[in-house]
């Protein structure tokens, strides 16, 4: 009998690790309301917490595949686990804002931000030649497989047992998983006499070389792309992508819809929904990148997406109706269909510097969805509702639309040097 790569292990290993850390982006949505009742804190001061975590979560990510090429996949990855863990786990014992801005922003912003794309990217790079596209789309498929599971169980917890038992469930599955991690998880092929899965002799796959200077590689990334204009369209279009997807619509979706009658369960199954959808749009949305003008595809998401955001306060209603149902899958869909056009574009423009200059681009996706959740938080509790912010967000989309048209590659910027073929394609955890 033939056996397993250890290759599939490790990614099947990623796959259950991603999932255990999903747990915390299902938690902002859910816990709104119910801080808002126990300790009368703002919405706009619980958004600024989350804030602080997206914050952390993009800009770490440039400098996290640094910190595995130093120490290794497994410490990281421990590392990250164990400051998830502790940032819910302690969270049951808070009784002040600064405290929710330290465990929820910091301690938990850094693990993530020490995990997501850049553990999916180092994985994908290291342990696969052949297949590696088909399993970043899997992997990464793990953080809308994690919100489908824990949006519905924790907001069913918080709705009989409170926050707090919930925010121990997030805390015991990330800790949960840090054991798979310590016996099961391998740093490099080399390590265990191997090569690659699908490695060859024309196509070996990638040496085992420890480097040190891989963060001045990622300011290096920065400078490279700040010096041309499309590295700016772009990063100004993903950072509304992150408005109105984390931001606005990921923390903010359950407390909008119980605003107009609808049980946060209800609400918590909504949004899991949208998990479902992602999955099948990420893919497509691949598909059609492969075949079509990059630029005119995120023109056609971001304007559909406007229209979407415009329309929900008109649908949100004590119960669910059709037009509820074709929000959810059209949303779903469009959740980060932007991500691989988006690459595209900056691999034409920037060959094989494309993935620490796309980690800053992801990195502003963050910094979006972070204003975003403090600032639709702030106009609920000045407005008393959320239409403003969703209003402004559908006119955002617009602005994102023509800045991805500005973006269009053209021949003096599209020489790819054989890039699009080498260079495997990083990965939104988001």
């Amino acid at each position: 009998m033939k056996r397993v790569h250890l290759a599939w292990i490790v990614a099947a290993v990623t796959f259950v690790t991603m999932l255990g850390a999903a747990g915390f982006r299902a938690v902002p949505s859910v816990f709104m309301d119910p801080l808002h009742a126990q300790f009368g804190w703002s919405h706009g001061t619980i958004g600024a917490a989350i804030s602080i975590n997206l914050v952390l979560f993009g800009v770490t990510s440039p400098f996290a595949a640094a910190l595995m090429d130093r120490f290794g996949i497994r410490p990281v990855v421990v590392f990250a686990l164990t400051m998830i863990a502790a940032g819910s786990g302690l969270s049951v014992f808070m009784t002040a804002a600064w405290q929710l801005m330290l465990l929820w922003g910091v301690v938990v912003g850094l693990g993530t931000g020490s995990m997501a794309m850049a553990f999916v990217a180092t994985v994908t790079t290291r342990w696969f030649v052949a297949r590696r596209g088909f399993v970043s789309g899997i992997l990464t498929a793990a953080g809308a497989t994690g919100q489908l599971i824990f949006l519905p169980v924790l907001s069913t917890l918080t709705e009989h047992h409170g926050w707090k038992a919930a925010s121990v469930v997030v805390a015991i599955a990330a800790a949960a998983v840090i054991p798979l991690v310590l016996l099961l998880m391998r740093d490099h092929p080399h390590d265990v006499g191997l090569r690659a899965y699908g490695a060859t002799d024309e196509e070996p796959g990638p040496v085992k070389v420890r480097q040190t200077g891989l963060a001045s590689a990622a300011i290096g990334g920065l400078v490279l792309g700040a010096r041309k204009r499309v590295f700016w369209l772009l990063a100004g279009s993903f950072a509304i992508c992150g408005m109105t997807t984390n931001g606005l619509v990921g923390t903010h979706f359950i407390p909008a819809a119980t605003d107009h009658g609808m049980p946060p369960t209800t609400a918590a199954s909504l949004l899991a929904l949208v998990g479902v959808f992602d999955i099948a749009g990420t893919i497509a949305s691949g598909w059609f990148t492969d075949r079509f003008d990059p630029a005119v595809l995120l023109v056609i998401y971001y304007v559909g997406r406007g229209v979407a955001l415009f329309a929900l306060p008109s649908l949100l209603s004590p119960s669910t109706k059709p037009s509820t149902f074709v929000f959810i899958l059209f949303y779903g869909l469009d959740w980060v269909a932007t991500v691989p056009p988006t690459i595209a574009i900056c691999r034409k423009y920037f060959g094989d510097r494309t993935p620490v200059v796309y980690g800053w681009i992801f990195a502003s996706h963050q910094i979006g969805a972070a204003i975003a959740a403090w600032s639709a938080g702030f106009i609920r509790d000045h407005t008393h509702t959320y239409n403003p912010a969703f209003y402004g967000a559908a006119a955002l989309c617009a602005v994102a639309a023509a800045l991805c048209f500005a973006a269009r590659p053209t021949r003096s910027g599209s020489d790819t040097r054989g890039a699009l073929a080498t260079q495997p394609p990083l990965i939104d955890a988001a």
